[in-house]
């Protein structure tokens, strides 16, 4: 059989509803990482369902404990020849909360409903129909080579992504020799667009910054004391505004990534972001001045204000609070001293008059991506061009985040992402779906790369 032959049939499974019934099955494991009653439910995912499916292509599979005991691994295996390439692969099975009774028309998020093109279902999008579309890719390749893939695979999959991945990188680096590969490649996130297949090369970092205005124990009376009594909430509003003004600009130079390089806007020249309906309209003049939308989601860093909280919006009383807080998120791109966020964040409060402003920093995650020069960025596209006739988004960064640092960085591989999810697919909220041209599509995609994979001789 033929590369045709290879893609053809993995569509088909969608076709024929084979596809559709699989995707159901693992919907259907309720998969909270966050909810500790699921913890039954994120082994049965790896042991009931992936372990079967991986047995069915030759994998060898074993489970793995993470250092908390909480949220299990699979690691997956594949030997053909020694002298073929080697793939290692990612995804994961856990999944946010249900939000049962938020689905639209009442769907219940732990069974696939298909309306139109729409597929829904929790973890449809993220990441379950992902990772399926790549395992039935594989099985289609075995098929149409007689039994064989024609490269060495490996794959992780991890039930904890939802919660920030807080055991990958240290499994990982305990695994180091049994994940040695060529290359990994694996599939999350959105498309640029529903129409448009995409690459990304790794993804933008992220750290949430805590200001916490705390004056006074309760509230004090405002005809009796405004006027006399410092108001935090005020005081707070003021300080967020010497780091990010009203439209959307860093004001801080040492928060800021180097410079863009040519090769950057060069490669995000053709890229546009065009919300789809129900998708929100852009805003005008809003972020970084000179720059594309591309290349302020794609390769700049944004201080957003995630939350902000003083008295009792519900209830307001009349009167002057005594504490205020808000979470602040820098996302930011290769390149960034991030580690000196709380420090340069400090000194400009002081320098502001704010030092009454307490700052803090939590939840980060680093952001990575491989280079452009790496050779296999020119392999994947061509390969995707060939199954679809369009030439792909080469994007430098997934907008988001992913622990692709663990892969890039500690294990030292060339990274490449190719989602097949699109930007309106509802992940982490009610009526999470996929769309079944994407998803056909992806089928395609993924045994094309597959195929290609099993004709190299030797790894570039």
């Amino acid at each position: 059989m033929t590369r045709t032959d290879a893609i053809a049939r993995a569509q088909e499974y969608l076709h024929s509803g084979a596809f559709l019934r699989e995707l159901d099955r693992r919907v259907a494991y309720p998969t909270e990482s966050q909810n500790p009653e699921r913890r039954d439910c994120l082994r049965g995912y790896l042991e009931q369902e992936l372990q079967p499916a991986f047995a069915q292509l030759d994998f060898s599979t074993r489970l793995i404990e993470s250092p908390s005991g909480k949220h299990p691994y699979l690691l997956a295996e594949y030997r053909e020849n020694a002298s073929a390439p080697t793939v290692l692969m990612y995804g994961h099975g856990d999944v946010v909360d249900g939000m049962v009774g938020e689905w639209r028309d009442n769907l219940d998020p732990w069974r696939t409903t298909t309306s139109g093109n729409r597929v829904y279902g929790r973890g449809t999008a993220d990441n379950k129909g992902q990772h399926s579309i790549n395992l039935s890719a594989l099985r289609a390749v075995r098929e149409a080579r007689g039994g064989r893939i024609g490269f060495n695979a490996k794959f992780i999959v991890e039930m904890g992504e939802e919660i920030g991945s807080p055991d990958l990188r240290q499994v990982c680096e305990s695994l180091r020799e049994e994940l040695k590969a060529d290359l990994f490649l694996a599939s999350d996130g959105p498309r640029l667009a529903a129409d448009r297949p995409t690459i990304f090369l790794g993804c933008r970092g992220g750290v949430r910054i805590h200001l916490d205005v705390n004056l006074r124990d309760g509230s004090h009376h405002s005809g009796n004391w405004g006027g006399v009594l410092a108001n935090p909430a005020t005081i707070l509003a003021s300080a967020i505004a010497t780091l990010v003004d009203g439209k959307g600009h860093l004001l801080l130079d040492e928060l800021k990534p180097p410079r863009l390089s040519n090769q950057i806007r060069a490669v995000l020249a053709d890229v546009k972001i065009e919300p789809t309906a129900g998708e929100p309209t852009l805003s005008e003049n809003w972020g970084e001045e000179g720059f594309s939308a591309a290349e302020r989601l794609y390769a700049w860093n944004t201080l957003e204000v995630l939350a902000m909280s003083s008295g009792n919006i519900e209830k307001p009383a009349n009167a002057i609070p005594g504490r205020a807080q808000a979470v602040l998120q820098l996302r930011f791109v290769v390149g960034t001293r991030v580690d000196k966020a709380v420090d340069v964040i400090r000194a400009r409060l002081d320098a502001g008059g704010f030092p009454m402003v307490e700052v803090r920093a939590t939840q980060s995650f680093a952001a990575s991506r491989t280079d452009f020069d790496s050779p296999w960025v020119n392999w994947t596209a061509q390969s995707i061009r060939q199954t679809t006739g369009k030439a792909p988004a080469v994007l430098p960064n997934f907008g988001g985040s992913l622990p692709n640092d663990v892969f890039s960085d500690a294990l030292g591989l060339p990274t490449i992402w190719v989602p097949h999810s699109y930007p309106g697919c509802s992940q982490h909220a009610p009526d999470e779906h996929i769309l079944l041209g994407v998803t056909e599509e992806a089928l395609g995609i993924m045994a094309g790369l597959f195929w290609d994979l099993g004709e190299m001789p030797r790894a570039l």
